[in-house]
């Protein structure tokens, strides 16, 4: 059980109200139990997850609030029945720390949708009745079952943002078969999610198309993450160019994966899907609104997902590693967590944040 007190062992950064200014607290962790693993914290990525709780946006944040769901760290300890880490190993945390274990989705390895209701990794009540704190702390202490190996060799600060950005593309990437050479990809929306969907899309050997609001990330989605083409979505001539011939829009893609976080129309997009096209939401919109026969007279699919299971995070990782796939980070120091925070809400990153909290969290 995590103690309040502004005496305790774990150092952190909290929000105290919904003005979501963090500052630095102290609390304790719960002891090592028989199947935990305790790491201490080197790095944690910085999500928009983070600022909505910090914030109160859904209206449920407990606070003080430590935030942080993109931990890698070192194990300090373990408990007697851990068989998969031992001290010294690099490890990392994603977005939950416990489920139920024993529901249909959990015994398939995908406890992101527990039945009963997964852990988040912060602002959630734990089995114990404690409320989980994230990784703008100093370590953190969470079951086997929920850490993950970091490949050998892989850097840390690189390998953080894999466990919310990376594993939240990845996951409906492979559940929907875009792992075809050669097929089509769109990505809506180019920051924390979305450079990762292109950067999987390239390994996969898709042809990858960029759609963005922003006219200055065209270099670089082009030049840098490898992208074949680059649309300004809010040029209505150039979709129309790119996409339209005189009387109908050309069927150009296999795969869609929206990650734009603000809102926009989707049927122009879902126009473009050829037919039994899959298009998967992943972004943060208000709302969701298409004509049906966007659907039905291509035969096409829209699908939502989340993060993903403990077993696909793991091949995530596996897979970055074997084939040299790294997130594009900024590192600061935790001392200028509130700056960064405010800079990812207006959209000033390229492409995740990650605390170095190793150095800087003293």
């Amino acid at each position: 059980m995590s103690i309040e007190t502004e005496h305790g062992d774990c150092l952190a950064w909290a929000a105290r109200d919904p003005s979501g200014i963090l500052s630095p607290h102290k609390f304790n962790r719960r002891p090592v139990g028989n199947d935990d693993v305790s790491l201490t914290i080197t790095h944690c990525g910085v999500c928009y997850a983070d600022v909505a709780w910090s914030k109160n946006l859904l209206g449920d944040s407990k606070y003080p609030l430590v935030p942080g769901h993109e931990i890698v760290g070192i194990v300090k300890e373990v408990g007697s029945n851990v068989r998969s880490f031992k001290v010294g190993d690099h490890v990392g945390v994603g977005t939950y720390v416990n489920s139920c274990g024993d529901c249909d989705n959990c015994n398939d390895r995908f406890e992101v949708v527990c039945q009963k209701g997964c852990v988040y990794t912060f602002n959630k009540i734990d089995v114990d009745g404690s409320v989980t704190k994230g990784g703008y702390s100093s370590y953190i202490v969470v079951r086997e079952r929920y850490c993950f190996k970091i490949p050998e060799g892989y850097p840390p600060a690189l390998a953080a943002p894999l466990l919310c950005a990376g594993i939240t593309v990845y996951s409906p990437m492979m559940r929907h078969k875009m792992n075809q050479p050669g097929k089509s990809l769109g990505v809506i929306g180019l920051g924390g999610l979305g450079h990762m969907a292109v950067k999987f899309g390239k390994a996969f050997g898709l042809k990858v198309t960029v759609f963005s609001t922003s006219i200055s990330k065209k270099e670089e989605a082009l030049t840098v993450l490898g992208a074949d083409k680059f649309v300004l979505s809010t040029d209505e001539e150039q979709m129309a160019v790119k996409y339209f011939t005189a009387s109908s829009a050309v069927k150009s893609l296999n795969f869609i994966v929206d990650s734009a976080s603000g809102d926009h129309a989707f049927d122009p997009y879902m126009a473009l899907l050829k037919t039994g096209g899959t298009y998967v939401l992943v972004g943060g919109t208000h709302e969701v609104k298409f004509s049906p026969a966007s659907l039905i007279l291509g035969l096409k699919t829209i699908s939502g997902s989340v993060t993903g299971g403990t077993k696909e995070t793991q091949e995530m990782l596996d897979f970055c590693a074997a084939n040299k796939i790294y997130p594009m980070i900024e590192v600061i120091p935790i001392q200028d967590v509130n700056k960064a925070l405010e800079r990812l809400v207006n959209r000033d990153v390229k492409y995740r944040f990650v605390i170095d909290v190793e150095n800087s969290l003293k």
